[in-house]
């Protein structure tokens, strides 16, 4: 019988009132029929919208391989919040369908109890190769990678390495390649199934295997082997002990989700969250998170506010200079933000070659002379346009000129400190230049006026 095709799938508004219409009246046909064709992944989609128990109900109606690729697909901590509804013995249904390195980290997401329950029920094969993950710590290639993979010896032929792929790849969804180890399973290197398929039979292994293998050690750090298979192009990657022994592999799958929280976690950092959090976690882990950069903006207000009293004087004087000050701050926090942006962008290279302090201010500084005269003379020429005052267009124009260069030495100088002394420079992108800038513009523009005016 022909397979049918994966259906193309929408969640719409109309289609979420009629799912939930069929979970309240438990019409378990309606929904059979309707996630019959989609695609796990769609489904997963799907359950985000719903309760637990909703979800567990739709779960129940689907095949063993389907609620197990559903279970994989969830985020950490839906995931776990999800899992609460299940006995142990249905989390072992689930994790007995999964690869290995899945397999530990949902375990390692389960209560220190249940995990052991869990654990004691799983298949010996996989229970036994899950231990050996538990051993390491998550976000290392020994956390990272599963324990199924193809191997070879190098002394076979290429009739026997095909013979063994064979017994090794019922346990093995996807391989890119055949590792090549000697007796006592160090890594040698790797051949590909191409060249196994168009050699003689009786040719060795070890007459076609490529010797120079890029692989991990288990200790590496996750963000470091994410960085090798982008650097190599590399569909998977051997991980090997300190003894330089074969122990496992990382596929493309699990470093893309790595690359994904990477970039999530430096996104939220920039904007001045302080921890990792989604947009229906509670109300106070939201607060938690958002709550201690908002503070230290509030306090730059206040400095802010405090800092023009001490020009009240010139302020009374000459009115229309506080018309000016959300351009000052405005241009400054901007700037500062680009340039840090720029350079956290660049420490997060791993192959970036830092040209030195002084080479890279030199630099900053002819960037931001030009940026200062570009600005300055378009809101000189503007000014003059709207208001009609030469004198106080030339000071708003010289103070800005000055701000940008100033802005721009802070925006650089500061990851460049935080990544010194080992904080994370994406801390500079945020909140904490847009503060110390606003400070600056205006402790800068006051000063011009006070001098000039």
């Amino acid at each position: 019988m022909e397979q049918q095709p994966l259906v193309e799938f929408e969640l719409t508004v109309e289609f979420r009132a009629r799912f939930q219409e069929a979970l309240d009246e438990h019409d378990a046909d309606f929904i059979r029929k309707t996630l019959q064709d989609v695609k796990p992944a769609d489904i997963t989609t799907l359950l985000y919208e719903f309760t637990s128990e909703e979800s567990k109900y739709v779960m129940d109606l689907l095949d063993i391989e389907t609620q197990a690729e559903i279970i994989s697909d969830l985020d950490r901590d839906t995931r776990k919040r999800f899992l609460k509804v299940y006995p142990p013995s249905e989390i072992v249904n689930f994790l007995n369908q999964l690869a290995s390195d899945d397999t530990a980290d949902i375990l390692n997401e389960l209560p220190i109890k249940e995990r052991e329950q869990v654990l004691s029920g799983l298949e010996p094969e996989l229970k036994m190769q899950v231990t050996e993950l538990l051993r390491y710590e998550e976000h290392v290639a020994g956390g990272l990678m599963a324990k199924e993979l193809i191997k070879a010896r190098y002394n076979w032929t290429v009739v026997e390495c095909v013979n063994e792929i064979r017994k090794q790849a019922e346990n093995v969804n996807k391989f890119y390649a055949v590792y090549v180890v000697d007796e006592q399973d160090v890594l040698l290197g790797r051949v590909a199934l191409q060249d196994l398929i168009v050699s003689d039979a009786k040719t060795l292994v070890a007459d076609i295997y490529e010797h120079d293998v890029v692989s991990a050690e288990t200790y590496l750090p996750d963000t470091e082997v994410a960085e090798m298979m982008k650097k190599y192009d590399l569909e998977s990657i051997p991980v090997v002990n300190v003894q330089g022994q074969l122990v496992g592999r990382i596929t493309i799958d699990d470093v893309v989700d790595v690359i994904t929280e990477q970039a999530e976690e430096g996104r939220q950092i920039m904007a001045g969250i302080t921890e990792n959090i989604e947009e229906d976690d509670s109300v106070w882990r939201n607060t938690r998170a958002r709550l201690p950069w908002l503070l230290i903006g509030i306090f730059g207000g206040l400095m802010n506010a405090k800092f023009m009293g001490l020009f009240e004087a010139e302020l009374v004087r000459i009115t229309a200079i506080a018309f000016f000050t959300p351009l000052i701050q405005a241009t400054g926090g901007n700037v500062g933000i680009q340039s840090s942006s720029l350079i956290v962008q660049s420490l997060a290279n791993p192959d970036f070659v830092d040209e030195g302090l002084w080479k890279r201010l030199v630099k900053v500084f002819f960037v931001a002379i030009l940026n200062g005269v570009f600005l300055s003379l378009l809101v000189f020429g503007a000014n003059v346009l709207l208001f009609g005052e030469y004198r106080l267009s030339l000071v708003v124009s010289l103070a800005l000129f000055s701000v940008v260069l100033f802005a721009s030495f802070i925006g650089t100088i500061t990851p460049l400190i935080l990544n010194k002394f080992g904080f994370n420079p994406a801390l500079a992108a945020g909140p904490f230049i847009t503060t110390t800038n606003d400070l600056l513009g205006l402790t800068i523009y006051f000063f011009t006026v006070h001098v000039m005016l």
